[in-house]
């Protein structure tokens, strides 16, 4: 799964600084600026988050938007609450079969660029968080869905979104371990030049990109506890490694170092 990230203002602007000159680049920040200000070490998307996120609609600049899908078909507030912790993540292998998700896997796909995010390892009864980033030290790109829900009791347009997920790498069988899941899971990380056609592809070509990332572009290490009386917060010591003496024989085991 992928509820917890790090997604700093230059990871999300790298699509923009591509496709965009720097005076519009410079407008967006203007624009944006109280929002850009914050920046996440780390934060989890049971806060619903404002993020940046490229849409099939605006595909070379960016949009603020919310983690967690709000379907256009919501009525009110009260569902809204109510489904918003449900669609942080959308499971890949049903998109296009979910209520929640179907119309936006036809229609409305996008992209997050972050810098990493975490994953918890299950060993003898206590839970420990690892920090995943690329390995090149560039920007993961998701793959992920949006839509556009009006609030009727405000008027409010709001822009919100879901990652979808896919079945585990090796790195991340081993880490995403949880026994009470069938199957271990990760976001779905897509290659730069495939973003493109996430956005608008067909559905039998979206289908086929829903895949674990390769083995290799991936590294990790543990860092200090995110839930709970001792957690970090958001701070840059929640992507700092730490190391638990109970973890190392068992790290040096699973990730052969």
């Amino acid at each position: 799964m992928c509820y917890d990230i790090k997604a700093k203002v230059e990871a999300a602007l790298k699509r923009a600084r591509h496709y965009g000159n720097e005076e519009a680049i410079q407008m967006l920040i203007e624009q944006f600026r109280p929002f850009l200000e914050d920046e996440f070490f780390h934060v989890s998307g049971f806060d619903h988050p404002k993020l940046l996120i490229y849409t099939n609609e605006s595909s070379e600049m960016p949009v603020i938007a919310s983690w967690g899908l709000i379907p256009f078909w919501v009525k009110n507030t009260e569902q809204q609450l109510d489904i918003w912790n449900k669609t942080i993540n959308a499971r890949g292998e049903s998109i296009f079969e979910k209520p929640s998700f179907k119309t936006s896997a036809k229609s409305k796909r996008c992209i997050i660029y972050i810098d990493g995010f975490f994953e918890h390892h299950h060993f003898k009864g206590n839970t420990y968080p690892y920090y995943i980033q690329r390995v090149d030290g560039e920007p993961i790109v998701l793959g992920g869905l949006w839509d556009e829900w009006t609030n009727r009791e405000t008027g409010e347009i709001v822009n919100s979104f879901t990652i979808v997920t896919t079945k585990a790498n090796q790195l991340m069988s081993t880490i995403h371990n949880n026994p009470k899941l069938k199957e271990a899971r990760m976001p779905l990380i897509l290659d730069e030049a495939a973003a493109d056609d996430w956005l608008n592809g067909s559905d039998t070509e979206i289908k086929k990109m829903i895949v674990p990332a390769k083995d290799g572009i991936l590294k990790a290490h543990t860092v200090r506890k995110l839930r709970g009386k001792n957690a970090v917060g958001n701070s840059p010591e929640a992507i700092k490694e730490f190391i638990y003496p109970e973890l190392e024989m068992r790290s040096s085991s699973l990730f052969g170092s």
